[in-house]
């Protein structure tokens, strides 16, 4: 698949279109210091175990760290995909 993760800001999430028209989701809340923190990370069920929330991940992590911004972390699966990918360490605070 070669979308692309794209930031809603509107939304407060990172989108991912999957090919049947739906979308993945990685949401976040703005704290006060102006971190990204991803509380919470939905993928339709249909693409679930095809690596979907992986790339949603490694593209949100991407986008940040292109635009200088940082993550805090409150969603288990970004946990555990961080701690699998610590060549995110600038990315994420706290």
């Amino acid at each position: 698949m070669d979308a692309e993760v794209v930031d809603n800001v509107e939304k407060r999430c990172f989108e991912l279109d999957l090919p049947d028209g739906s979308t993945a989701a990685a949401f976040y809340r703005v704290d006060e210091e102006g971190r990204l923190v991803l509380i919470h990370t939905e993928v339709p069920s249909e693409f679930w175990g095809m690596g979907i929330a992986s790339q949603l991940a490694e593209g949100a992590f991407h986008l940040m760290r292109q635009t200088g911004r940082k993550a805090g972390l409150r969603c288990q699966f970004m946990v555990n995909f961080f701690g699998r990918h610590p060549e995110f360490a600038d990315v994420v605070a706290g």
